[in-house]
């Protein structure tokens, strides 16, 4: 029962608006949708390894930035989706990419007493040295989901882009809970861009933790950006 955050190609869509956003006058909007075969967070399945069906939208103003996504979940309770609402501020300082932020995870007909609802606070720096970016970012939650208290994730991440369309991404993290067991998460994938508003993702996912919900698992992903 671990559940998630957003994935790193939403990620670098977002920092391109937010660049565009910088260079033009006025707010920007931006949506996205996305059918997936599984919603996988921190290498935990959100959707019992069930199709989940996602979508989004960005407001950026500046280096400002807000928004609010939505997945379905299946925690095998009464459990129907998960929205999350996020805000935060992107800068560019010494040839680093910089965001720190705050991130609201919700629980649609969650059942009283589970305490699935928290907050995160996200910071975060990449770079980027021809066709490969590097990043890490750190997440924070004074009051996690479920039975943990305070939690801390730590991930580093780097995506290369090979050829026109065609991005190469992967990512391991590091959950730290004070309830149920820390634990390791990785996961490396393929992105192909069919058009500029279309993209297909096909991602492997893995822990160190063993069950039916964390174990290694491929993920596809068809997007859409607007």
């Amino acid at each position: 029962m671990m559940r998630t955050a957003l994935a790193c190609a939403a990620t670098a869509a977002a920092l391109l608006a937010a660049s565009s956003a910088s260079a033009q006058d006025g707010p920007q909007i931006a949506w996205n949708v996305g059918l997936f075969s599984d919603y996988v967070f921190r290498g935990f399945s959100q959707t019992d390894e069930e199709a989940a069906i996602q979508g989004g939208v960005d407001l950026t103003a500046g280096s400002f930035y807000a928004g609010a996504w939505a997945s379905n979940v299946d925690f095998g309770d009464d459990t129907e989706a998960e929205v999350d609402l996020y805000g935060g501020f992107r800068t560019e300082t010494g040839g680093f990419a910089v965001d720190v932020g705050v991130v609201a995870y919700l629980y649609v007909e969650a059942p009283d007493g589970a305490d699935y609802d928290y907050v995160e606070f996200k910071a975060a720096a990449s770079r980027a040295i021809g066709p490969v970016t590097a990043g890490a970012v750190v997440f924070y939650s004074p009051d996690f989901f479920g039975l943990d208290e305070e939690a801390t994730y730590v991930e580093g991440n780097l995506a290369f882009t090979p050829a026109d369309k065609w991005t190469v991404s992967g990512a391991v993290g590091y959950q730290a809970l004070d309830v149920n067991d820390d634990y390791t998460t990785w996961n490396a994938g393929v992105a192909y861009a069919l058009t500029e508003n279309v993209a297909i993702d096909v991602r492997y996912h893995d822990t160190d933790v063993d069950g039916p919900l964390s174990e290694d698992r491929f993920v596809g992903a068809l997007k859409f950006f607007f």
